[in-house]
């Protein structure tokens, strides 16, 4: 029987679906948790794991190096990549928002958003009838207020202790965030019972 390879984000989402894969029944090592393997297999599961950056997992699934993977929401959205959102994990609750100095208005003259997701926020925007400049930042996005670079940021906020710590305040809700199993279509179709368990194991433990 071919291994199912599962393509997983690194840190806190990894972590979350390595303890839903336990009480899902999957015999995972007890090191597991603590690797520093990109690739880990699993033998006695037929299970082959490859360790990514969030916003790489779905395109490894999507070109098929991955049958199946973990991603975040706001990866799927960011990243349109055509694969298959097989189930809703309801791990990793975060949501988007966009946030800025306090008591600030946006420039009338293209106000400038920061943000790590481009076409999320570009989407949010015109839908708002409003047009922006966006800037792509890859790191420490709360910074780009505070040095004039931006007006506003659209980036992720899980408790809003980031935010409030660098002296932004959230000013609108765009998107609740949670994590999602994805599947290769091809590989769904060619391992649709292998994958479909993994789906049924899972759901039953997302439903308690």
């Amino acid at each position: 029987m071919k291994e199912l390879t599962i393509a997983m984000p690194k840190g806190r989402i990894f972590e979350e679906a390595v303890v839903m894969l336990k009480e899902a029944g999957y015999n995972l090592p007890p090191e597991f948790d603590d690797s520093r393997k990109l690739i880990i297999e699993v033998p006695e599961e037929n299970l082959r794991f490859i360790l990514a950056k969030p916003m790489d997992v779905p395109t490894y699934v999507e070109h098929g190096v991955a049958d199946i993977g973990i991603a975040g929401k706001d990866v799927m959205l960011e990243e349109e990549r055509h694969v298959y959102e097989l189930l809703d994990l309801k791990i990793s609750h975060c949501y988007l928002a966009v946030a800025g100095l306090p008591d600030t208005e946006m420039n009338e003259v293209a106000p400038r958003i920061a943000t790590k997701y481009p076409n999320v926020a570009s989407s949010y925007f015109r839908e708002q009838g409003e047009q922006v400049e966006i800037i792509k930042l890859n790191g420490s996005i709360e910074i780009a207020p505070i040095i004039g670079l931006t007006d506003r940021i659209v980036d992720i906020v899980s408790t809003g202790r980031t935010l409030k710590e660098n002296g932004l305040v959230e000013y609108k809700h765009i998107v609740d965030i949670t994590s999602r199993l994805i599947a290769n279509p091809v590989s769904y179709r060619l391992m649709h019972d292998r994958i479909s368990e993994m789906t049924d194991r899972l759901e039953k433990v997302v439903n308690g």
